[in-house]
């Protein structure tokens, strides 16, 4: 009856490990490209909210890839993102205030990226 026996058996504690940080895999640029890749910062009521949860939002260009976008954040606010999450944002027809009557505004890309605990990018 090796289910009802008396042996019991005594299960260790661990310590609680050390919180982990990640890292995105990053490209390696040339020059002067990091700032194409990166065009600013995107301030909109979501994208303040989540800055107090260490996840940054900026616009980017339509071709960046993911590994590039945590390259060129490295470079240019030397902190390195855990993750990083791309939105397509697409083209809309817009009312003009002439006689031309619609316009299209351009399709637009932007990312989230998010930092380890602790760290944090100073925009001013």
């Amino acid at each position: 009856m090796a289910l009802f026996g008396k042996k019991k058996e005594t299960k260790e504690k661990k310590a609680p490990a050390s919180p982990k940080t990640r890292k995105a895999r990053q490209a390696k640029l040339a020059d002067g490209i990091a700032h194409e890749i990166i065009r600013a910062p995107w301030f909109s009521e979501k994208a303040l909210i989540v800055t107090e949860k260490g996840v940054y939002t900026f616009d980017v260009s339509t071709r960046a890839t993911k590994s590039q976008i945590a390259g060129a954040i490295k470079e240019i606010y030397k902190v390195e993102p855990c993750k990083i999450r791309i939105v397509n944002l697409p083209a809309k027809r817009k009312a003009m205030r002439t006689k031309r009557g619609i316009g299209t505004r351009a399709a637009r890309c932007k990312a989230y990226v998010y930092l380890n605990a602790g760290d944090t990018i100073q925009f001013a």
